[in-house]
């Protein structure tokens, strides 16, 4: 298992946050036919779910690990 998923997460919410900052001084006012503003919410709620997602499933296998490393011990 490795960390890409949560790597890219990060990366999206940095676009985000620069995409939010170009706006904010007025270097782009849309990206094609769609505001910045709604760009910038879409791209960040994708790496705010990749990032999460990619936590949960870890401490998710962790419990497992540890629950069969119990189970074990008990023999």
């Amino acid at each position: 298992m490795n960390r890409t998923p949560r790597l890219i997460g990060y990366a999206l919410m940095a676009a985000a946050a620069a995409l939010a900052v170009a706006q904010r001084r007025g270097a782009i006012d849309s990206v094609g036919p769609f505001p910045v503003a709604a760009i910038a919410l879409l791209v960040g709620m994708i790496g705010v779910m990749l990032v999460f997602t990619d936590l949960m499933v870890r401490g998710l296998y962790a419990q497992v690990g540890t629950a069969k490393r119990d189970e074990g011990d008990e023999d």
